[in-house]
């Protein structure tokens, strides 16, 4: 195991950070070639160890599907890097702005600066995708990275500090682990920018810490994602995409569909087609290694208080077990179809995080933004629609911070679109340009001719400035 992923005490800590600042100040401006060959670098060793990734984010979860974490978190780090790559140049390029004819001959430009030390706090449910991301574009503008991973996810937190360290060196990154009062002390430290990903809960803790440094932050939290289903949509289409979205991962994804909207008409049919779709995705839970376990036992705990909670208070619980399996034991959560669902139930005030799928039934589609601007802004929207003016009219009635239309998760995938929350469910984003625009000051610059109108706006005022100023006004 490398040095880098011992738990740190304070001083380990700022030891680290403090190696990370001098190295930065010691190159504050890192070259396109140099940037490229950490990106080489870190390109090379995700591809060579991606089976050592995959192995050490199963033994985390207990288990997790080889083809999920081969295409959620390796592609999806390998095809940031190469996007990132092909643009580098491009975006390092000082950017000409235009001037007013009263400033010119001048010239005036925008230089994308590093910033400094970046600091990176990862989550468990994706804990390669969600560390590493970050770093790509941190490193592509320039900059250090302290990277601190989920106290759940030791085995991957081990592989990605020997990786880390192989490829970029202990001048560009450190990886810390511990707990959460760990954790307290990384957002303490003042770093130039801190990006944190994780529950609206602990992101105001993080925001609270990062404040006494004036550290700007970038929170992608998550929040309750709709999916809004026309009642024109083919229903047995419109299942297949919730279900997918919901239990990939086992639903343990920031924006997973939290929640189904469907016309109450409507509605009985719909919960057919999801249990259909959800059984010929996974015909069997206990010896299916396609299906995922949930991270702990805690979690598990949480997810079965949910639904207890809900059937308590009225609400029908459907279990999608074609197998008949008892998994008790086995870490992984049988998915259920939560009807008769109120505002009053935890299901419908928390976010869900896992395979549990409430359906919210309305009197008409009309109705269906009223319900989500009820709530606060989540992280994702769904739209299963094939009206384009009812979808145009749609997106301007409501907010999140990302929206697909007839597909489910893809908004976190793309690689050229910016990924980040909207009100509760986080500020800032990342990914593509907004990623090296994140981690970069967009410096203004402004290269006076030396032929220019300098005296006539300098002391002693004249005659000649009165009457420009009047001409211009």
């Amino acid at each position: 195991m490398s040095n880098a992923a011992v738990a740190p005490e304070s001083t380990v800590l700022d030891t680290t950070f403090a190696r990370l600042r001098e190295a930065f100040q010691a190159e504050p401006y890192p070259e396109v070639a140099t940037r490229k060959a950490k990106l080489d670098a870190l390109l090379a060793n995700v591809r060579e160890q991606r089976e050592a990734l995959v192995k050490a984010m199963s033994e985390d979860f207990g288990h997790r599907s080889w083809h999920e974490s081969m295409t959620y978190d390796v592609l999806q780090v390998v095809n940031h890097i190469r996007y990132a790559k092909r643009n580098l140049r491009g975006w390092m390029a000082p950017e000409p702005v235009p001037l007013a004819w009263t400033y010119q001959p001048a010239r005036a430009e925008v230089l994308s600066q590093p910033l400094g030390v970046v600091g990176v706090i990862a989550p468990w449910n994706f804990p390669v995708q969600l560390a590493l991301v970050p770093i790509v574009y941190a490193i592509a503008a320039g900059n250090r990275v302290l990277l601190k991973p989920s106290e759940l996810t030791p085995a991957t937190a081990d592989v990605l500090a020997s990786l880390l360290e192989q490829s970029l060196g202990s001048d560009w990154v450190g990886v810390v682990t511990g707990d959460a009062e760990v954790g307290a002390q990384f957002a303490s430290l003042p770093f130039d920018h801190l990006l944190f990903t994780g529950s609206t809960r602990v992101g105001r803790l993080v925001a609270k810490a990062a404040a006494e440094n004036l550290t700007p932050v970038t929170l992608e939290l998550g929040g309750k994602s709709p999916a809004l289903v026309h009642p024109d949509f083919p229903t047995e289409r419109a299942a297949e995409l919730v279900a997918f979205g919901k239990l990939a991962n086992s639903g343990q994804i920031c924006v997973a569909p939290d929640y189904v909207l469907v016309r109450k008409d409507q509605a009985s049919a719909l919960v057919t087609a999801l249990q259909t779709a959800m059984s010929d995705m996974y015909p069997k839970f206990l010896e299916n290694r396609d299906y995922t376990a949930i991270i702990t036992d805690r979690h598990r705990a949480r997810l079965q208080e949910l639904l207890d909670d809900a059937e308590q208070k009225g609400a029908q619980v459907l279990r999608v077990n074609p197998g008949n399996e008892e998994l008790e034991g086995n870490g992984k959560f049988v998915p259920a179809i939560v009807r008769g669902v109120t505002n009053e139930m935890r299901v419908m005030q928390e976010e869900i995080f896992g395979p549990v799928l409430p359906i919210v039934e309305t009197e008409s589609y009309e109705a269906m933004a009223e319900v989500v601007n009820q709530g606060e802004r989540p992280l994702a929207m769904y739209i299963l629609d094939k009206n384009e003016a009812r979808i145009s009219e749609l997106m301007k009635q409501t907010h999140a911070g990302g929206i697909a239309v007839n597909e489910t998760l893809i908004t976190a995938g793309i690689e050229s679109l910016p990924f980040g929350g909207v009100g509760k469910s986080g500020m800032g984003s990342y990914h593509g340009r907004e990623g090296f625009d994140t981690f970069s000051h967009r410096k203004s610059i402004f290269r006076q001719s030396r032929f220019n109108l300098r005296n006539l706006v300098s002391p002693p005022f004249g005659r000649t400035l009165e009457r420009l100023l009047d001409w211009l006004i």
